[in-house]
């Protein structure tokens, strides 16, 4: 018998939170306080919104960083995304300023 790969499970549905890299650049990174993280998220963080909002409300540094979330940018997976997105099965979420250019 060929033993099965070692996969994880990406569904909301078969696990009560999820652990995943958060890495953060620019000024979010500078108020954070450093450069990424992993972090098991509460079952009820479904969202992009819901994801700022709990880390907005783990203490000082990320309030600070947080307090805007309409101006941080977010790419799960190095795909940028909506606050409204959700982030089930997600490995890697990203956030940093608008970026501009010339």
């Amino acid at each position: 018998m060929i033993p099965a790969p070692d996969t994880q499970s990406h569904d909301a549905g078969t696990s009560p939170a999820a652990t995943l890299t958060l890495r953060y650049f620019a000024w979010v990174r500078e108020k954070v306080g450093h450069a990424e993280e992993r972090v098991t998220l509460p079952a009820d963080v479904a969202t992009v919104a819901d994801l700022m909002t709990w880390l907005g409300q783990r203490g000082e540094t990320y309030a600070s960083a947080f307090a805007r979330p309409d101006v941080i940018r977010t790419a799960i997976d190095h795909n940028h995304v909506r606050p409204d997105a959700a982030i089930a099965g997600a490995r890697e979420i990203a956030f940093f300023p608008p970026v501009t250019g010339g």
